[in-house]
């Protein structure tokens, strides 16, 4: 059996009504929001090192703090300092928010907008925010720093959260953007730049998909290797080839190509994004889709392979109610 979805196209939206004040929110003055412009020795005072360290596609270093599904989070570091936080976890500390708030109490804390405008190194920036980035995924400034919000629009809940200075998030341009000034740019990446980073979102994005899976009440996949590289191989291709689907010109449909390494499986199915900005956007997009949420969500998958190349990411989960080593160990001993 094989689960294919494609595009994220749009689903309807939370019919969200906004009650609240027009007045910016404060920033906050505990939880991790705290953190961003902090040098590193105030987190490992407050968190301790952390599981995993990660370059990012923006000149920070992802500090990967993986702990339980109730508490998994990630911090950006940039010159010794916090630029960024990513927060999927239940348990930790966001104020002024909570993970699986609900939408209409987020509403009533502060009037949400449309433009967001800010100044960096005498550049003005506009961010313009689509009536779908509004409802799904919100920018809001609180005191020096921003917050995106990402909603899940089938719970109506906040899924995660990401605190954001402005440098970052004009580095990051997670919306359509205007500026009066020079806009900043940052250096091309090298190869050896690209791969780096690409492995560790391959990395979070699995760990991501657990977090969410046990959120809803599911097992956690095991990663399966082989199955990575199947995935890996189709967002190269789609990015080389210039396509963006799950039948590819040369190498055929899912099954095909995990047949082609030898994947054993019962069924399987595939979900494929592009140009997202990094792990927690691409998770965030693949679980307010249908289609790619009843996959992500499917009960009887087992195992999933992460592939990401550039900004192509494919994920390939299947079921397997058996271990492949163990199988092969008794084999080998008769």
């Amino acid at each position: 059996m094989i689960q294919e979805e494609g595009e994220i196209s749009p689903n309807p939206l939370p019919n969200v009504e906004q009650t609240g004040p027009p007045f910016e929110l404060p920033q906050p003055d505990q939880g991790i929001a705290t953190l961003i412009g902090n040098d590193v020795e105030a987190v490992r005072e407050t968190f301790g090192s952390p599981d995993r360290i990660e370059p990012s596609l923006y000149g920070y270093d992802w500090w990967i703090y993986k702990g339980d599904s109730s508490s998994y989070f990630q911090l950006g570091i940039e010159d010794q300092k916090v630029v960024t936080a990513y927060i999927i976890g239940d348990d930790i500390n966001v104020q002024p928010f909570q993970i699986g708030q609900p939408i209409q109490d987020i509403f009533q804390l502060a009037t949400l907008s449309t433009d967001i405008q800010l100044e960096y190194d005498g550049t003005t920036y506009q961010f313009e925010l689509t009536e779908e980035d509004l409802n799904i995924r919100p920018l809001i400034p609180i005191g020096d720093i921003f917050v995106q919000l990402y909603f899940d629009k089938f719970t109506e809940k906040l899924s995660s959260i990401r605190f954001i200075n402005a440098e970052t998030l004009i580095k990051l341009r997670p919306y359509d953007l205007v500026y009066r000034g020079t806009l900043y740019e940052m250096n091309p990446l090298e190869d050896e730049s690209w791969t780096a980073a690409t492995e560790g979102i391959e990395k979070q994005i699995f760990d991501m998909t657990n977090v969410i899976r046990e959120r809803f009440g599911l097992p956690p996949l095991e990663w399966d290797p082989v199955t990575a590289v199947v995935a890996y191989e189709h967002s190269k291709d789609m990015h080389d080839n210039e396509y963006f689907s799950h039948t590819s010109p040369e190498f055929g449909e899912l099954k095909d190509r995990l047949e082609h390494r030898d994947v054993v499986f019962e069924m399987a199915g595939e979900n494929i994004a592009a140009q997202y900005v990094d792990a927690g956007a691409v998770i965030e997009g693949w679980i307010n889709s249908k289609g790619h949420r009843e996959t992500m969500l499917e009960e009887e998958f087992t195992h999933l392979g992460v592939g990401v190349y550039r900004k192509y990411y494919t994920q390939n989960y299947i079921k397997r109610s058996w271990d492949i080593d163990n199988e092969e160990l008794e084999d080998s001993e008769q």
